[in-house]
């Protein structure tokens, strides 16, 4: 995706394409789906260059989510990974290396769920199945 892309990319979801989310997405969207944390994209952008705070990287992740561009993963606490990747689907998390890894959607069904409250409807299912290394 190039930053003409990305800028009709913002401008869809309703956002101004300013010269800090151009980058921030360049560095989000230019290397097919992935799953990222602030921490890890502040990294990214501060090698690349760009004065961007910490603060600034959590406000355009969560524009960014607001707008649909990302889908925040919760995964213990305060961790949260943002992925590229906004269809339904499900995560492995790899606890001992802090990794979130899609489940192909093929392998796994959810079933029994119960009845929503009334007015209300199913939205999204969040699965994470969290992966301990095996001990040798």
């Amino acid at each position: 995706m190039d930053r003409q892309s990305i800028e009709k990319k913002l401008r869809d979801a309703g956002m101004r394409p300013t010269r800090q989310r151009l980058s921030l997405g360049e560095l989000l969207f230019c290397h097919g789906d992935r799953h990222i944390t602030a921490d890890q994209l502040y990294v990214e952008a501060r090698r690349a260059g760009l004065a961007v705070s910490l603060a600034t990287i959590y406000n355009t992740l969560n524009q960014f989510t607001e707008a649909g561009l990302l889908r925040e993963v919760a995964v213990e606490g305060q961790k949260s990974y943002f992925d590229t990747n906004t269809s339904n689907h499900y995560h492995y998390y790899l606890q001992d290396e802090g990794k979130l890894m899609d489940i192909d959607s093929k392998e796994l069904s959810v079933s029994g769920l119960p009845k929503p409250p009334d007015g209300t409807k199913i939205g999204r299912i969040d699965i994470i199945v969290r992966l301990d290394k095996e001990a040798l």
